[in-house]
């Protein structure tokens, strides 16, 4: 997950249009850079995995989720949630509300590394965006980012990948980020974010440069960044350097979940 969180990092003093730089030269870190709900969702969902109990069926694994969004998002009430989340969130809500937003992709990275064949990712990953966002969309967006990041981390190359994701959940992965830079806007959907992360960590040629280019398309990149980041980690691990950033920029409840989480990867 340190891939998800430092794209979320990276990515958060550049979010909106008025603050998108359009270029991969841009310094890392600033006083800027912090957590949003990217981050706080996705050690929120990972909670709620490793929660539940072994072999758990559909509804505990909802239960499960819901419960660890819940405690975890309302202990950072003012992390930057979407609207209809927000209601979702501080009225502890069990109904989804068909929502195709970004939010089920950028949260769903530890259903990839939890799990330990493609059909067991993508039922974890449609679990975790089903507790809200029951669009198809929001379950393609989910699914499709955690098996990016699973085919990732078990060898699969750029290419397989790529034939991967147009095949099984039909995104139009052929423009460019040059061609898609210059127009690019603030979008909060699934299905206009996930294509360009992916295409993002499809041209970047290291993590950092994964990084780089997300954040330089604009548009809602901390998100962006966070679920191109969350795939760059799969492919090519996260420098030692950048672990360390990330651990000393999470409070101290959600480093402890950052923790747990690596030691049941055996990390």
């Amino acid at each position: 997950m340190f891939g998800a969180i430092l794209g979320d990092i990276i990515g958060s003093p550049y979010e909106f249009d008025t603050y998108n730089i359009k270029t991969k030269e841009f310094p890392l870190f600033s006083k800027y850079s912090t957590i949003t709900d990217d981050s706080v969702m996705t050690l929120a969902v990972a909670l709620g995995l490793m929660s539940a109990p072994e072999g758990a069926d559909d509804n505990t694994l909802r239960r499960c989720i819901v419960e660890a969004m819940h405690d975890i998002g309302n202990r950072y009430p003012n992390a930057g949630y979407g609207g209809r989340f927000r209601i979702w969130l501080f009225r502890r809500l069990t109904e989804p509300y068909y929502s195709y937003g970004n939010g089920s992709a950028m949260r769903v990275s530890s259903a990839a590394w939890l799990f330990n064949d493609i059909d067991s990712v993508r039922r974890a990953a449609r679990l975790s965006a089903d507790v809200t966002h029951n669009h198809p969309e929001g379950i393609k967006g989910a699914e499709s980012t955690a098996a990016a990041i699973f085919m990732a981390r078990a060898g699969s190359s750029k290419a397989e990948i790529k034939a991967y994701i147009e095949e099984n959940f039909g995104y139009d992965l052929s423009r460019t980020c040059d061609e898609i830079r210059p127009t690019y806007r603030h979008k909060e959907s699934c299905q206009e974010t996930v294509p360009e992360a992916i295409t993002a960590f499809l041209e970047g040629e290291s993590f950092e440069d994964v990084i780089r280019t997300a954040v330089s398309l604009g548009g809602d990149c901390d998100t962006l960044t966070c679920i191109a980041g969350s795939i760059a980690e799969g492919f090519y691990g996260v420098p030692e350097d950048l672990k360390e950033e990330c651990r000393s920029r999470l409070p101290r409840d959600l480093r402890a979940i950052l923790e747990e989480f690596c030691k049941r990867r055996g990390d």
